[in-house]
């Protein structure tokens, strides 16, 4: 299965693309406003609002032979614990050899950008070449996926 952290998510219709095309059931889990799509395989799961309730949706369900969807460090983090397969809406994949340093980096950043109001933060806008990296780096995940979870 694949869990979609769907808030704020670039790569949803490349997501069900290629989840389609693997015959792989998919969850789209946000607080609401994403219009359902009409996929059969693709299940939008709406949570009620509150911090960080779609995120324990996924984390209480994800398991080994699942692949995450996220930008969400904290989710990563419990859901590459608990065995799943993480990507980051760019691609890069996060396992147990780096997400404990992603999530240092990302409280390091916290931790700056609170000390320091005029710290402006936000990344660099996503990309074509992110959405291309995010494509091939899903569909490995994919293949890794069908191999060892036949």
């Amino acid at each position: 299965m694949i869990y979609i952290d769907a808030d704020a998510c670039p790569v949803k219709a490349e997501v069900e693309r290629v989840a389609t095309r693997h015959g792989f059931k998919t969850f789209v889990v946000s607080n609401g406003g994403l219009r359902p799509s009409q996929n059969p395989l693709v299940e939008n799961v709406i949570v009620p609002e509150g911090p960080d309730v779609a995120d324990m949706w996924i984390a209480d369900r994800a398991k080994g032979g699942d692949i995450v969807i996220t930008g969400d460090i904290p989710l990563a983090a419990k859901c590459v614990e608990a065995g799943a397969r993480v990507l980051k809406h760019n691609g890069e994949a996060l396992t147990q050899a780096n997400v404990g340093n992603a999530l240092a980096m990302r409280d390091l950043m916290a931790d700056l950008r609170s000390a320091d109001p005029f710290r402006q933060g936000g990344g660099k806008p996503f990309s074509k070449a992110d959405r291309s990296r995010f494509l091939d780096a899903l569909e490995r995940e994919v293949q890794k996926v069908k191999r060892e979870f036949p």
